[in-house]
């Protein structure tokens, strides 16, 4: 049975109407949101009329689609070609993402540099995998950009009926520009709009380029770029950081003037001038940067004499400028000499006879007894089972993009009340992090070494869970795994097989359950339970 509204399987029920219909080459495509009436979820439905052959390519592309797991990419759940003896479009079946819009998001104003690098950076990371595996996604609109709950982002359509690698590079550079200033400035007629942050300039302006030399290379190499932190001290886009040093352009000019006036130094002549122009010294060049970024093909040929005016210019005696390079080669290493001896002599007067004095004093060493109950933790007095007390706790994300994982709700795991929880994020895919991550959890400081022989959890029903034990470190293989289990929504005793003295345990969640569209899970209240 066929739909009437779309001639569609009756499966797909449309509910409204997403955007206008959008002409393409090879047809016409709708785009809805539906009801997916087996599974009982909203799905964007996009139909291409006519169905067949005229369809075929947007369909393979979609198929292509269908093998990505991203979370900046909405899912390809169903598409088929369609024939006209069986149906008269063909249609492809995308995840339904909620959210806002980017383009309801900018109708208040521009995004703070931060978020305009995170959203356009996970957009960027998504249509890299996709272009990994051959396919240029296309679509990259404001109205198609979704910012999801725990900042995320996603994008609907996926893949528009066409799309070419070098064009989703632009339309991310597009994004880019609309996130930071609300305009773009590719349009005929429109003044392009300044971006103060010179890196981010730099980036849009690469992104539109299509000279060799000059164009960004890849997604893969935009996202990279905007996940660097801004630096600061060098506004000049000229001098911007790249990771190796080019020996081309001006760098290489830059270093044979200057062993040009290394030799008329040595020889007594004047020194060589820019362009026989205006004289400089030694000490008028600005310094060398450790590396120089790759920007644009006239910054290969940035003149330095065309950014210095004479009025700058220092126009020092040859055997001045002899005396000060001889004061810097010899002066520099005596100074650090005499920094490493006076900190020898301070560490020798003030640590080590110190250390010395601890020894020789009688009754001066810290007695091994044991402690006293003094209520400051280690108290052997305690009952085997007994709840100890958590003194702190944050959320263990070694995998994870840097984001939070609803880092304000962790006190919620162990404040005494079950009703109260911490949840992870809403993951798509599967019930394994949406195969972003092996797991993520809580870290918990019992202010002081204690015995333990269990951990009381009670947390979602069906997710799984290690207790590890460890040394407070951020690296996950540094916790001992002492128990594992399943949760069954009640408070769950995990068990060591032999008692375990420790300040800090791990609760890992290792597996999450179906929860609002996707997959996550909670923990709404951590005991640990002292061995006695």
């Amino acid at each position: 049975m066929t739909s009437t509204t779309t001639g569609l399987p009756d499966r797909y029920r449309p509910i409204d109407q997403l955007a206008p219909d959008e002409p393409t080459a090879t047809g016409v495509i709708r785009s809805w949101r539906a009801r997916d009436r087996v599974l009982n979820r909203d799905v964007a439905l996009r139909v291409h009329t006519p169905g067949g052959p005229a369809a075929r390519g947007w369909i393979a592309r979609a198929l292509t689609a269908g093998g990505l797991a991203t979370p900046a990419l909405s899912m390809v759940y169903d598409a088929a070609e369609g024939t006209p003896d069986d149906s008269p479009a063909a249609y492809v079946v995308n995840e339904w993402i909620d959210g806002q819009t980017l383009t309801d998001r900018l109708a208040a104003g521009p995004l703070p540099e931060r978020e305009a690098r995170a959203v356009v950076r996970r957009l960027a990371e998504g249509v890299a995998e996709a272009h990994r595996v051959g396919l240029a996604v296309g679509g990259l609109t404001p109205d198609h950009v979704v910012l999801r709950p725990g900042g995320l982002v996603g994008l609907l359509a996926v893949p528009a009926a066409e799309g070419t690698v070098p064009g989703d590079i632009a339309a991310l550079g597009a994004l880019l520009e609309l996130c930071l200033t609300g305009r773009r400035g590719d349009e005929p007629g429109v003044t392009p709009p300044v971006i103060v942050q010179p890196d981010l300039a730099a980036l849009v302006r690469r992104a539109r380029s299509t000279e060799p030399g000059t164009a960004l290379s890849s997604v893969a190499a935009m996202a990279a770029l905007l996940g660097e932190r801004p630096r600061t001290g060098n506004t000049d886009p000229h001098l911007s950081i790249r990771g190796e040093e080019s020996e081309s352009g001006w760098l290489r000019k830059l270093r044979d003037r200057r062993d040009a006036e290394d030799a008329a130094l040595a020889a007594g002549r004047p020194l060589p001038r820019v362009d026989d122009a205006v004289p400089l010294t030694r000490d008028s060049y600005p310094p060398v940067p450790a590396v120089v970024a790759e920007d644009t093909a006239e910054d290969d040929e940035l003149d330095w004499a065309s950014t210095y005016d004479e009025d700058d210019v220092v126009d020092d005696e040859p055997e001045v400028a002899g005396w000060r390079r001889r004061l810097l080669v010899v002066g520099l290493p005596l100074l650090a000499l005499a920094m490493v001896i006076a900190a020898g002599w301070w560490l020798g007067n003030n640590v080590i006879s110190a250390a010395s004095s601890v020894d020789d004093t009688q009754g001066s060493r810290p007695s091994t007894a044991a402690p006293s109950d003094d209520g400051s933790g280690g108290d052997t007095g305690t009952p085997a089972g007994t709840p100890l007390q958590i003194s702190t706790a944050t959320v263990f994300d070694p995998f994870g993009d840097g984001e939070p994982e609803n880092d304000d709700d962790v006190p919620q795991s162990f404040d005494g009340d079950p009703a109260t929880a911490w949840p992870t994020l809403n993951y798509r895919g599967s019930a394994d992090f949406g195969n972003l991550k092996p797991g993520v959890g809580v870290l918990y400081d019992l202010g002081s070494e204690q015995p333990l022989s269990a951990i009381s959890v009670t947390g979602s029903e069906g997710a799984t869970v290690e207790v590890r034990t460890g040394d407070g470190g951020d690296d996950l293989d540094s916790y001992a795994v002492g128990a594992q289990g399943e949760l069954t929504g009640g408070a769950d005793v995990l068990s060591f097989e032999s008692p375990v003295t420790t300040r800090y345990v791990l609760v890992w969640v290792t597996g999450l359950v179906p929860a609002d569209d996707g997959f996550s899970a909670d923990l709404a209240e951590v005991a640990p339970l002292s061995a006695g």
